[in-house]
């Protein structure tokens, strides 16, 4: 009942507001003719002031006065002829004012019904904080006003740390790990957080103090293999391939034959100039029939074989030579989802971040976020720290 009163009143308000200048019904005088009435007697009274003052002649005086005295007359002088002309002002002003007062809470109560939910109860901030629902922005103001009050519950904080590392409030995420470790304690899940708010916040990159965190997640869990694949990782950004390539093998022959990262992790080898796990001894193209043998992650045995003889910097010249011949098949052919996915990846390994925004909104305009294929491109592109906003515009 209060908002129809509120609704009620602005109402009334806006129409009495309105209606105002339509109250008279007399034509009120422009106020520029009485402006010009006072400026030509304020002329007049100067030109005396300058002949008592001899700074006229009496001629001049007589014919200025004159000339002044005649515009005034004029600019005084009622408008008859205009006034004769113009319409009664009383039936139309009273049109207009009907027209204003029945039209306005009709619109707008017809406007509130289309749009607004008038069956709906109101519920102050409290309540709504009370009884959240599902609603998981008010779920976090309610975590976030708990926490406020009780910074030392480790509980809550580890609750958040990962809301907020899903809804991209990376720096929140890193607070709320890190106070989670200091109240609760170190464990692998909270740690693993940690390295991905860390990565997250490093656009992809391991600092210092991600690989830190990594090493004491290895401590509680020697053979955790995404410890260990951003520590090989680390090795790949920091320029040393022999070791990246290395480590990524000892990973993928430690993992199950379908572990879900081993595909990432074959395709991270080949960018470090090894062969895929599982790849044929006897020199057949280790990749999936109807592969691409020139795509990343796909290369041909000889490849392989040319790769192990190169320095490391003729080994990144292949390599990128390697990825700008994917890019040109997908821009003849884009309707390859896996093409796509390692393009994306492959510029973010070479430290290209212009390259691969502009591979994932090439990829996204193949296979747009709404389908699943898309999603997993957008959810590549967090993973190696590559800005989305302008992919998916």
């Amino acid at each position: 009942m209060v908002i129809w009163i509120v609704f009620a009143v602005i109402t009334a308000a806006i129409i009495a507001s309105l209606l105002h200048p339509l109250a008279s019904g007399r034509v009120r005088v422009n106020g520029g003719e009485a402006d010009a009435a006072r400026v030509y007697r304020d002329q007049l009274l100067e030109l005396d002031r300058e002949l008592q003052a001899n700074e006229i002649g009496r001629n001049e005086y007589e014919y200025a006065r004159a000339e002044t005295a005649r515009r005034l007359f004029k600019a005084s002088e009622p408008k008859r002829e205009e006034r004769q002309r113009l319409p009664h002002p009383r039936h139309p002003r009273r049109w207009l004012r009907l027209a204003v007062v029945a039209f306005l809470p009709l619109a707008s109560i017809g406007l509130y019904v289309l749009v607004g939910s008038p069956d709906m109860p109101s519920r102050p901030l409290q309540a709504r904080l009370e009884e959240p629902g599902q609603d998981i922005a008010i779920l976090v103001a309610k975590a976030e006003r708990h926490l406020a009050s009780q910074p030392d519950d480790g509980r809550g904080w580890d609750v958040i740390a990962p809301i907020y590392l899903r809804t991209s409030r990376v720096v929140d995420a890193r607070s709320a790990y890190r106070n989670t470790l200091r109240l609760l304690g170190p464990n692998v899940h909270r740690l693993g957080g940690l390295a991905e708010a860390l990565m997250a916040e490093a656009h992809g990159s391991v600092t210092e103090e991600t690989f830190d965190v990594l090493r004491q997640i290895l401590q509680l869990e020697p053979e955790n293999p995404r410890a260990r694949f951003y520590i090989a990782l680390s090795m790949e950004q920091a320029g040393r391939p022999n070791e990246a390539r290395q480590a990524f093998e000892t990973l993928a022959k430690q993992s199950p034959a379908d572990a879900p990262w081993l595909p990432l992790v074959n395709e991270h080898i080949a960018m470090n100039g090894g062969a895929k796990a599982g790849a044929d001894p006897a020199g057949a193209n280790p990749a999936a029939p109807g592969a691409d043998p020139s795509a990343p992650g796909n290369p041909t045995q000889q490849d392989v074989a040319a790769a192990e003889t190169m320095n490391a910097g003729d080994r990144q010249q292949m390599i990128r030579g390697m990825v700008e011949s994917l890019d040109a098949k997908l821009s003849e052919d884009p309707n390859n989802f896996e093409g796509w996915m390692r393009l994306v990846r492959s510029y973010a390994v070479l430290n290209d971040k212009d390259r691969a925004a502009g591979a994932l909104k090439r990829g996204l305009a193949a296979f747009p976020p709404p389908g699943e294929q898309g999603r997993q491109l957008l959810a590549l592109a967090r993973e190696l720290g590559i800005a989305t906003e302008e992919a998916t515009q």
